[in-house]
């Protein structure tokens, strides 16, 4: 089951740990071969506590407004399983992977693969680590060897930046920065990291371009 659009360029990854999940992915964006941006945000809130990443910012900003809509109307923020449904229902035909993570009170952290799975069809899976996009062929064998069951924020973080970087050294589609946002039950942190350096995180991206 592919669940990547051929047109899915660059990298997005989910990841599962004790406490809650991390989401990671690199700042390039392509059309084709011609790289359209060097700076591509592509990690968007849903909720206070629920991100997307995704190669397209479409359909993430207007599941953000629903589930600002759905929390107004209902009184409480959604869980990330209503948010990935909502991805899931609003995708669009051309879409690729998207990756929902987050945190809420009823499940803990939460990663989702939401993708078409051909014709018209979209489906939702919960998984413990999920990746998307171009780069993601060069990152299963790692991933399989790589993640483990109960890890720590910090070990969560580093695996995605250490993937990312592999990804990036290897798919021409994924490049620049690696942007990483993690969310638990304190709330929600993001870190820039320059690609193959001692893994240092910075809240800032002046602190890496000046």
């Amino acid at each position: 089951m592919d669940l990547n659009a051929p047109n899915s360029m660059g990298t997005i990854i989910g990841v599962t740990y004790e406490g809650g999940v991390v989401l990671g992915a690199d700042f390039r964006s392509c059309t084709g071969m011609y790289v359209a941006n060097r700076a591509k945000d592509k990690i968007t809130q849903l909720t206070d506590n629920v991100y997307a990443a995704a190669n397209s910012q479409i359909v993430s900003d207007y599941v953000g407004y629903l589930l600002d809509q759905h929390t107004i109307q209902l009184g409480q923020p959604a869980t990330v399983k209503v948010a990935a449904n909502l991805v899931s229902k609003n995708m669009l035909q051309t879409g690729g992977l998207i990756i929902v993570g987050g945190w809420d009170k009823y499940e803990g952290g939460k990663i989702y693969g939401v993708g078409r799975l051909g014709g018209s069809g979209t489906v939702v899976i919960e998984h413990p680590f999920a990746i998307g996009g171009s780069g993601s062929s060069y990152l299963y064998g790692f991933f399989d060897q790589a993640w483990k069951q109960g890890m720590t924020e910090q070990e969560a973080e580093q695996l995605i930046v250490k993937a990312l970087s592999l990804a990036i050294a290897r798919d021409g589609a994924t490049g620049g920065i690696v942007r990483t946002v993690t969310i638990n039950s304190q709330g929600v942190s993001r870190n820039f990291y320059p690609v193959d350096t001692d893994l240092e995180a910075h809240t800032s991206l002046l602190d890496i371009w000046s």
